[in-house]
């Protein structure tokens, strides 16, 4: 019999809004057609099973290209809004936690493993899968419930691919347990934790393969 302590999970869904949908900044990996169906799925099953539902909405200023607060593009996708959520945050910085009541709700809650889902990868959900790692709780990365888009600019260029994949791969060596949506969901039914990665292994790994 296992002695493992079933994880106290929260599923923290980050800004999910129009403005990845129908607005200038379209997510393109993994296609929202995946992730937006396993998000709704893993909204579903943690309020079936008990596991808190935080749902986050990024605002900007009114005169913001992207986001402007009271804009169609800043409204929440109306498959998100349409499930009742435990908590709900708005923020206007990268982390879900700066800024927000957040960290003081989970621990009110005895939280102590946050599910991390929404977009995007690279920006929002990195910033909060640091932030919570940072602060002591385990972290789950849902990678089919996330997802990104492409970057150009002075440092370089990515696809969206590439950025996921990438991003994906950094937090599983030392920050968050990465995993799928189906996955995920079992560990939920049979109340067990998800592991992560540690660097070292990670990079021995890799230099192995390089090596053949």
């Amino acid at each position: 019999m296992s002695n493992t302590t079933a994880p106290r999970r929260a599923l923290l869904v980050i800004d999910v809004q129009n403005e990845y949908f129908t607005g200038d900044m379209p997510i393109e990996y993994p296609s929202v057609d995946i992730s937006l169906p396993n998000i709704v799925q893993a909204m579903a099953a943690a309020r079936a099973a008990g596991v808190p539902v935080i749902v986050v909405q990024h605002d900007a200023p009114e005169a913001s290209p992207i986001f402007a607060r009271g804009s169609d593009g800043w409204q929440l996708h109306p498959a998100v809004s349409a499930i009742p959520a435990d908590h709900r945050i708005n923020k206007s910085m990268g982390s879900a936690f700066a800024g927000t009541d957040l960290r003081a709700w989970l621990e009110n809650h005895n939280i102590d493993t946050l599910t991390v889902t929404g977009y995007m990868t690279h920006n929002c959900d990195a910033a909060t899968i640091y932030h919570a790692a940072h602060d002591g709780l385990q972290v789950e990365f849902l990678q089919d419930a996330t997802g990104t888009l492409p970057y150009a600019n002075a440092g370089g260029t990515a696809s969206a691919e590439e950025i996921h994949r990438v991003f994906s791969t950094v937090f599983h060596s030392n920050f968050a347990a990465v995993a799928s949506t189906q996955d995920w969901l079992a560990a939920v039914r049979e109340g067990k934790p998800l592991e992560k990665d540690n660097i070292y292994l990670s990079s021995q790994r890799a230099r192995k393969a390089q090596a053949n």
